[in-house]
């Protein structure tokens, strides 16, 4: 098969986003009101900042905030975890950076499988926030033993998927029915079960240790368990959220609110409580609940560099030295305060941002200026360019994702205060070689990124400055 007849994976990964997008509008009514409020937002927010509007023009990135999506699934083993790295890789979806999450007493690690380059990001910019369970981390081994013997019996993916993930990789693709057919056989996986797979004495036992952990062994398959869109205004969504029949959290997680975003912030409304039913001894189906199930809206800023990161992370620890968020919300108030007041420590205009060397920018050739003024020496030195206005530069925006506000984001949701605690364990070694290959370093790429754009620019003007 030639590869000209085969289906981009950029069309694939957008096929299985919108599929996934409805398949979550019908299981959870309250993500379909999400989406309309938060298009809402985004239509007056642009509306309100033309500035805002034609730098996002100007980047080629205004398309992809409507149709910008990022879900999260929880696996339960190493098999598990690498053949979705497999599946991933038919939509162009690769791993990116390790996140401890047992640091803040979730007893998962995770990546991010997202596109990597612009020109996918343009055409959809799809993530999956993937965390695969820490068996290691449960104390009590006859429970560990018991949960592993749950997850070894399962199949997360239907016989059709496996042989098309098979197929791809043997010729380089799928043509459209092919694709068509791996979007629908791999949105199986994702789907929600309301029959556990345990016995209702062992989901209760798995409960007590930790919700997620009942979450994650409990049922046939890893059900989608949020997908967020992303807002250009998470404030004002917070404010209307109730207006919508929908109680937010209490408080935004990440960085404040800013001039200039930095990061990722996240806000979410309460789990769900879901009837399921649990299969006893005698083969009988009981009723019972689970919560799993939430909504979330993001607001992405810059991406950080090492000196910019190592600066928020600092800020945010004060903060919560100060005062820590209680997870009924009856402190947000003063949370936010201390935030706010402690982050005025980080810039908060783009160009001290990238003078101090905190942030990544993309720099462009200002086609409107001459450049006939140009000296070699000029065209050799970007700052000099940029004072010139020979050249632009714009914020590149954080495509991942932040450790403590997923794990923020979890324990308000699924209520986690009275659940064992872990103890922070990072292991990016052990969990590579469960993935298969190695993640990709978040900070290497944005700033290959970055000097990138800066040697098209030199490039760019170099002719124009030897000519003059």
């Amino acid at each position: 098969m030639k590869s000209g007849t085969f289906t981009s994976s950029d069309v694939i990964r957008a096929a299985f986003s919108a599929a996934m997008s409805s398949m979550y509008r019908t299981e959870v009514p309250a993500y379909g009101t999400l989406m309309a409020l938060v298009a809402e937002v985004n239509t007056k927010t642009l509306a309100a900042s033309p500035a805002l509007r034609d730098q996002l023009q100007e980047t080629d990135t205004l398309d992809r905030i409507s149709e910008e999506r990022h879900g999260a699934i929880r696996v339960g083993t190493p098999e598990e975890l690498s053949m979705l790295r497999r599946v991933f890789a038919v939509m162009g979806m690769y791993p990116v950076g390790y996140y401890d999450l047992s640091e803040a007493g979730v007893p998962v690690h995770s990546t991010a499988f997202r596109p990597v380059s612009d020109d996918a990001l343009k055409v959809n910019p799809f993530r999956v926030f993937t965390s695969l369970l820490r068996l290691d981390l449960i104390g009590d081994t006859t429970l560990r033993r018991k949960a592993r013997a749950v997850l070894n019996a399962r199949q997360i993916f239907t016989t059709k998927a496996i042989a098309l993930v098979e197929k791809a990789e043997a010729e380089g693709g799928l043509n459209s029915d092919d694709a068509s057919t791996f979007v629908s056989e791999i949105l199986e996986t994702f789907r929600w079960h309301d029959q556990a797979s345990v016995s209702g004495a062992l989901y209760k036992r798995l409960h007590d240790a930790h919700r997620l952990i009942a979450d994650v062994v409990s049922f046939k398959g890893p059900h989608i368990n949020h997908l967020t869109p992303r807002t250009l205004d998470i404030d004002a969504v917070q404010d209307l959220m109730p207006e919508h029949g929908i109680s937010p959290k209490a408080v935004i997680e990440g960085p404040p609110t800013r001039a200039c975003p930095i990061l990722l912030r996240q806000t979410s409304f309460k789990a769900l409580e879901e009837n399921v039913s649990f299969q006893n001894a005698n083969g009988e189906w009981e009723t019972g609940t689970h919560t799993a199930r939430f909504g979330e809206i993001e607001q992405r800023g810059v991406a950080l560099t090492p000196k910019g990161r190592a600066l928020y992370d600092r800020l945010l620890n004060d903060t919560r030295k100060i005062i820590r968020p209680a997870a009924d919300g009856s402190n947000a108030k003063a949370y936010i305060a201390a935030l706010s007041d402690t982050f005025k420590a980080f810039p908060d205009n783009w160009a001290d941002i990238r003078r101090e060397s905190l942030g990544y920018f993309r720099y462009s050739v200002v086609e409107s200026t001459g450049n006939s003024r140009l000296t070699s020496r000029d065209a050799s030195d970007i700052d000099t360019l940029i004072a010139m206005g020979a050249v632009r530069f714009d914020p590149i925006v954080y495509e991942d994702f932040l450790p403590v506000s997923a794990a923020g984001i979890f324990q308000s949701n699924l209520g986690d205060e009275a659940s064992q605690k872990f103890v922070a364990s990072p292991s990016q070694r052990e969990f590579e070689k469960d993935l298969g290959t190695p993640v990709l370093d978040e900070f290497a790429h944005y700033a290959g990124l970055e000097q990138a754009s800066i040697d098209q620019c030199l490039q760019t003007l170099r002719p124009a400055a030897l000519a003059s």
